[in-house]
This record gives structure tokens, sequence and C-alpha cells, in this order.
């Protein structure tokens, strides 16, 4: 039978391994967010496009949870797992977010570029002003959808120590042997957070996609 009285004991363990996981995925989404716009408008540099298309080829196509800990085993001692945690996801969603980006880029219109290009603007007005606005506002969702991703793919920082909701679930509940309880208030915090975040993705979508 379910104990409530287990369930207010741990309860705000769990809300401390929530805490841990929103953070970890608040400062790795902007980070995906920020570098896989410079890597997409990076790309359409000729050699150097060709590296970094292979290189997020490699980084789309390993494990996560491989990478996560490949790099904490090469880290330095004084680097922590949490800090390992965000720099891989932010790294390896990056790659998705580029391409999303490069989607966004490429279905700005031609004439676009050419009226640019004919009033002579400067490479920073052209991106700044004319490009990302439109481009930005097409991917609005598919940017959206990865945050999420994020979200529900933290519970791999487990294998490098990072105490998230999941590490902290299998904690208080191993020691209670109570994994029934403790696995389902997992999932209900992270339906708490998912939630909300997809009915403000899909409000975002309504607001500037349809435009």
């Amino acid at each position: 039978m379910w104990d409530f009285e287990w369930t207010f004991e741990v309860l705000p363990d769990l809300l401390g391994g929530l805490w841990t996981t929103v953070q970890i995925t608040v400062v790795a989404y902007l980070m995906a967010l920020v570098l896989g716009l410079v890597i997409s408008m990076a790309r359409r540099v000729p050699i150097f496009g060709s590296i970094l298309h292979f290189v997020m080829e490699f980084i789309r196509t390993t494990p996560l949870v491989m990478q996560l800990v490949f790099v904490f085993l090469l880290a330095p001692s004084t680097v922590s797992g949490m800090t390992v945690g965000v720099l891989v996801l932010g790294v390896h969603y990056s790659a998705y977010t580029a391409e999303v980006y490069r989607s966004g880029i490429e279905g700005v219109a031609k004439g676009q570029w050419e009226a640019a290009r004919a009033l002579s603007l400067p490479a920073h007005r052209t991106w700044g002003a004319i490009v990302l606005p439109q481009a930005i506002r097409k991917v609005i969702p598919a940017l959206g959808n990865y945050l999420i991703a994020m979200f529900k793919d933290t519970p791999l920082l487990f294998a490098i120590g990072v105490a998230e909701l999941l590490t902290e679930a299998q904690r208080v509940g191993s020691a209670d042997f109570r994994m029934v309880e403790a696995f389902t208030l997992v999932g209900f915090l992270f339906l708490v957070v998912s939630i909300p975040s997809a009915i403000l993705i899909r409000r975002l979508e309504k607001r500037y996609v349809a435009v």
C-alpha cells in the first residue's frame, strides 16, 4: 500500500533533486541555443563548415550517456559532475538546434538576401535585422521541443554522480525499500514541469509562427 507519511518525508529531498534538474536544463538549454546559432552561421563558411558538419554528425550519432561518461573521466578532478553535465548537454543539443536554425535560415526568401545586398547593408545588419528575426520565428516550436527533450534526458546524469531527481529517488527509495513510491513521484514531478512547458511552447507557436 502507498505510504503517504513516507511520501511527505522524502518529498523535500525529491524537490531538491528536481531543482537541480531544472537548473541544469535551463543553463544547458541556453548554451545550446547560443552555440547552435553560432554553429549554424559558421557552417556557411565553406571549409570551416565541412569540419563543423562532421563534428555535429559525430555528436548526434553517439549516445549522450557515453559522451557524459567520457568527458567526466577526462575532466580534471576539480570539475564537478554538474559542470560536466551542463557542458555536455549544451554541446550535445547544440548539434540539434544548429540544424533547426539552419532550416529556418534557409527558409528565408532569397529576395530578402538580395534586397540586403542591394541596399549594401553590413553583415551584422543583414543577420540581425532581416534574416534571424524571420528564421527564429519559424523554428520556435522545434526549439521548444528540444527543451522538453533535454529535461527528460537529465536523468542520464546519474552516470556521473549528479544528484538530480532520479538519483535522489533511487537513493531514498532504496534506503527504505519504497522504490514504487519513489519512481512514481519522479514521474509526477516530471509531468509538473513538462506539461506547463509544453503549454507555453504551444502558445508561443500560436503567437509568433502563425503571424
